[in-house]
């Protein structure tokens, strides 16, 4: 990510974060790092986030924010329930071309903290991620949407892991294709008038 040097000193420590705690790890990356890569002073990251650990669930509520507009760009392009169904795994097709993709950015996160402010924003994206699901469901007429949610969750995050672990973008293909297997399965058929 492009560091503003007219930003801020929350808006380039933000960028700095992005870059170095997905690309390295939140526990590899010091605080003079960040303020190097930053341009900006000790002072500075005290003075907007009050400790590394705020800068932290700062920089995951920033990849919160982007993958809820991925997903809201990708849902809007399609009118039938069942496609507004898969286009989440078409986001995760997207991240998978991406030769800097290195896995769930709350996944890594998470191993490499304590509790706290990491946790709950893991929760958090991960609800978001249920309830997304579980709202098209229950638009798309599913009998369990919460159920369908979580199966398809289930999905989500198998080719995630996968991805990360082996390298391998097809597994996203396999998952859609699970997904779509799953959604013919259990959705009602609309039947078109005579």
């Amino acid at each position: 990510m492009q560091i503003d040097a007219d930003g801020t000193p929350r808006e380039r420590l933000l960028a700095a974060a992005a870059d170095l705690f997905y690309q390295e790890g939140i526990r590899s990356v010091g605080i003079g790092r960040l303020l190097e890569r930053a341009g900006v002073a000790k002072a500075s990251l005290y003075d907007a986030f009050g400790s590394k650990d705020e800068l932290v669930a700062a920089y995951l509520r920033d990849r919160h924010d982007a993958m809820r507009e991925h997903f809201q760009r990708a849902i809007a392009r399609h009118r039938a329930p069942r496609a507004r169904m898969l286009a989440p795994f078409d986001v995760q097709a997207e991240f998978a071309a991406d030769s800097t993709y290195r896995g769930c950015a709350f996944a890594r996160a998470t191993a490499e903290s304590h509790a706290g402010g990491v946790d709950t924003a893991a929760s958090d994206y991960r609800r978001w991620i249920r309830k997304t699901f579980a709202d098209l469901a229950a638009e798309a007429g599913a009998a369990d949407p919460s159920t369908l949610a979580m199966q398809l969750h289930a999905l989500w995050d198998g080719a995630a892991q996968s991805l990360h672990m082996d390298h391998d973008p097809t597994v996203v293909r396999a998952a859609r294709d699970a997904a779509a297997a799953l959604l013919d399965a259990v959705l009602p058929v609309t039947r078109k008038a005579p």
